[in-house]
């Protein structure tokens, strides 16, 4: 038997870090909602008790360093399955990205696993077993748009915002997640984006709202790191995009763009920048 799922990438529409925890995380306050770049995850079950992950992609792990390999594992030990599986990984989401291509994948691995196993887990169980896996894990198991707090995990699910064109560009540079938290001291965070402004653009239609409500403030880390991301930011401007914002940790830049006559201009104007570019819908 087999299953397949769609596992989207995600983009923050703002991202504030309010302190450092006792447990050493950060916590954080987030609205995150998902677009339609995708990998896609075929899952086919296997007689023997083992986990084999493959990929068209030649620059992921294969092994236990892999998400969707962790996540595999994990609802085998905890639910007592002796079945094995096969996942193979058309990746399509760019890794180290600030997109949550891993965390999406070890997502769709626990949904996938749920009906290919017929364990009938609810939604709210697999959250908390992908928060074991990852803070971004929790919100790509349900996906749509949420409010995130505490590490990312603490969801509350908002209405979708509207529905816009996203252009992505990452620069030919790969981030370190942990690296860029561990240089963000909170007391040194001059203007923190408005979670409250930006949900109520959102639940009013706002387009306009919700692009003058972007912030992120992980930009201030990346940036001095990685000059040429604040340049794909400019030149993201420049082209015409209307609200412009670096994606989680980073290095990918994201624009929103209402009208689809602009798309082109700006989709083409950043390939002078980087190859990965990539002009896609929100997710509604």
């Amino acid at each position: 038997m087999k299953m397949y799922e769609k596992a989207p990438a995600k983009i923050n529409l703002m991202l504030d870090v309010l302190h450092k925890r006792a447990d050493g995380f950060h916590e954080v306050e987030m609205i995150m909602t998902m677009v339609d770049l995708a990998d896609r995850l075929e899952l086919s079950e296997l007689p023997r008790d083992t986990i084999i992950i493959s990929s068209q992609a030649g620059y992921i792990p294969l092994d236990e360093k892999n998400l969707a390999f962790q996540a595999a594992r994990l609802i085998k030990e905890r639910y007592n399955v002796k079945s094995g599986v096969h996942i193979h990984l058309d990746k399509r989401i760019p890794v180290a990205a600030g997109l949550a291509g891993g965390s999406s994948d070890a997502a769709a691995t626990l949904r996938g696993l749920n009906r290919l196993w017929r364990l009938g887990i609810p939604a709210q169980e697999l959250q908390e077993l992908g928060a074991e896996l990852g803070s971004d894990v929790p919100f790509c198991v349900t996906g749509g748009t949420a409010l995130a707090t505490g590490r990312g995990e603490k969801l509350t699910p908002i209405k979708n915002p509207p529905q816009c064109w996203v252009v992505l560009a990452k620069p030919p540079i790969n981030v370190s997640t942990a690296e860029v938290y561990g240089r963000v001291r909170s007391n040194n965070i001059d203007v923190h984006p408005s979670a409250r402004k930006m949900q109520d653009a959102i639940e009013a239609g706002d387009f306009g709202g919700v692009c003058n409500h972007l912030g992120n403030v992980l930009e201030d880390v990346t940036l001095k790191l990685h000059p040429e991301v604040q340049q794909l930011k400019e030149a993201m401007i420049k082209l015409g995009a209307d609200g412009v914002l670096m994606s989680g940790s980073g290095p990918t830049v994201f624009g929103l763009v209402s009208k689809q006559s602009k798309v082109a201009r700006i989709y083409n104007g950043l390939r002078g920048f980087c190859k990965e570019v990539y002009a896609v819908r929100s997710l509604n």
